[in-house]
């Protein structure tokens, strides 16, 4: 399967003594209602209605029930292009909103269901988070990333900030065996 999910806003670098608790969670809000979009719309993924109850029933903590599309349980990895744009212009992608690898980071973090009650910022699910979706179980499960800058040509929208960033991430889905995700809550 393949699909992209977009994000504009801030991706601070991780680091710095700051745990970014705040900021992973809200991307992965952002990420959540694309990704229910896509398991509402997605044909093999509509049609495993059975699967999104069970999956969520898994991953229940925190007073929340996760939905990862990419799970070790169900033998699916993933490649991830991230088209990541910013203001800044090219060569400069270490000078202004931090270094690019503790970024990506923080993204593979908002991209991953919590691994601790901390990381959900004392959130509680919302109406449509129940169930939450999110892209990945754990970050170990990216079999692949490549990452090309660019240049953001557009001005900054009232209240966003000059480094804030966009980002375009084609996700391509990688199952070691595609029985698996339908046998083990069909069973």
């Amino acid at each position: 399967m393949e699909f992209h999910l977009v994000y504009r806003g801030r991706l601070p670098a991780a680091g710095g003594g700051g745990t970014r608790v705040r900021e992973k969670q809200d991307m992965r809000k952002i990420f959540h209602k694309q990704l229910a979009n896509l398991w509402t719309t997605e044909a093999f993924l509509k049609s495993e209605k059975g699967a999104v109850a069970y999956i969520a029933n898994r991953h229940s903590r925190c007073g929340f029930q996760f939905v990862p599309l990419v799970s070790d349980f169900f033998s699916v990895s993933c490649a991830l292009d991230i088209l990541f744009l910013r203001r800044d212009g090219p060569g400069s992608i270490v000078k202004s909103g931090g270094d690019i690898d503790n970024r990506i980071k923080v993204l593979f973090d908002g991209l991953r269901m919590p691994q601790t009650c901390d990381e959900v910022a004392g959130d509680s699910p919302a109406e449509d988070e129940k169930p939450f979706f999110c892209l990945l179980e754990d970050d170990k499960l990216i079999s692949r990333v490549q990452i090309d800058t660019n240049w953001l040509l557009t001005a900054p929208e009232p209240g966003e900030h000059i480094n804030d960033v966009q980002l375009v991430i084609r996700v391509k889905t990688i199952a070691a065996g595609s029985h698996l995700f339908t046998s083990a809550f069909h069973s």
